[in-house]
């Protein structure tokens, strides 16, 4: 008898003698719901509200909060917000995380080898973090690199995916060698390409305040020593000195509160109604701790934060979009990955794409 509780290890072998090795890399973003309909939404909102990782409240309280409450209620609501950003080709969170998989993958190839596969898991809804995993395993991945579309390190996202990778794995009974990118918030390629699409948008639309509005958390899980804040104010900080901006010229804001509780200010929403009066008739706002416009960047930004601003007085709101599946975005995942590669045999002989991003990033080494 098998001493694993998995009954596929009787008819899928984790190792195929004379099969080829492949080094895998897992691309994680985290998720949608399905169609922009309640009950699609229900679904969704169940499995991500419910993981500990994202709510720390006791489970027995928080239970009935989400089933008495929040199942019953926000679903609905979310549902007209989903319907005005959701394509004919499906939601904008899925179809951009799509292309730039395709795109890291036809880049890693062509840096690596041939071998290199790349696939694509949310960490909630489809396609999961368990299915693309299954297809690296049954293409052979021996090494694999996790790569969270998460630029800033939080409990409440990057562990999350950590916790299911690793609870996967512990049904395998051959574990690849994993490298696990716990965040790349001051890396020289990310804050290049941010600033580059800042740079690039005010050419086209005029130079504006600047408001970096990042997804906001619970201010506890800051003060349990969560760096997330401290990653989001340092991003903005090292684009801002990239760009030669003034301290005057932008502004650090957090978005998206849930519940009553006090959340990391200052909040995006109030920031631009302040702004609206207290002079900042202009202004660009900038999301990079979203790796793909989604509800947040597009509903909750250029929709309705927009429409509060103008309402409030203020006269032009632009939103730049997020680097989606750029060919600069994926230039940066591709740096990102070869870096960490390094020392297998796919990387072997592997140099920087860029020799001015090698030497930034040992300039930033030597100021950290």
């Amino acid at each position: 008898m098998s001493h694993y509780p998995h009954a596929r290890y009787l008819g899928q072998p984790d190792f195929v003698h004379g099969s080829t090795e492949r080094l895998g890399v897992l691309l994680v973003n985290l998720g949608t719901p399905d169609a922009p309909t309640a009950s699609a939404i229900r679904r969704f909102l169940a499995e991500f509200l419910w993981d500990p990782r994202v709510i720390e409240t006791p489970r027995w309280l928080w239970w009935l909060a989400l089933h008495g409450f929040i199942l019953r209620v926000r679903p609905g609501r979310s549902a007209h917000a989903y319907q005005q950003i959701w394509t004919d080709q499906g939601s904008p969170l899925l179809l951009h995380s799509r292309d730039l998989a395709a795109g890291l993958q036809n880049r890693l190839v062509q840096r690596l080898r041939e071998t290199t596969m790349v696939t694509l898991g949310m960490t909630y809804g489809s396609p999961s973090i368990a299915d693309a995993m299954e297809q690296l395993r049954g293409a052979g991945v021996r090494r694999l690199i996790v790569l969270p579309l998460y630029p800033q390190y939080s409990a409440t996202t990057t562990a999350s995916v950590f916790d299911r990778v690793t609870s996967i794995l512990q049904q395998w009974r051959w574990l690849p060698e994993l490298r696990f990118i716990g965040s790349y918030h001051d890396d020289p390629a990310y804050i290049d390409a941010i600033a580059n699409s800042i740079l690039d948008h005010w050419q086209k639309h005029g130079r504006e305040h600047l408001l970096f509005s990042f997804h906001g958390a619970p201010r506890k899980y800051l003060l349990a020593g969560d760096p997330y804040h401290c990653q989001c104010l340092k991003t903005a900080r090292l684009v801002t000195e990239h760009m030669g901006l003034q301290p005057e010229e932008w502004t650090v804001s957090f978005q998206s509160r849930l519940g009553r509780g006090e959340w990391l200010r200052p909040y995006t929403d109030e920031t631009l109604l302040q702004f609206a009066r207290q002079g900042h008739k202009r202004v660009s706002v900038v999301c990079p701790g979203f790796a793909t416009d989604n509800l947040e960047t597009l509903e909750e930004n250029a929709i309705r934060n927009r429409a509060a601003f103008l309402a409030a007085g203020g006269e032009s709101f632009d939103y730049i979009p997020a680097l989606n599946a750029s060919a600069e975005h994926v230039t940066v995942l591709t740096e990102i990955v070869a870096q960490h590669a390094q020392g297998w045999p796919e990387a072997t002989g592997v140099k920087s794409i860029d020799a001015n991003v090698q030497a930034r990033a040992m300039q930033a080494g030597a100021v950290r």
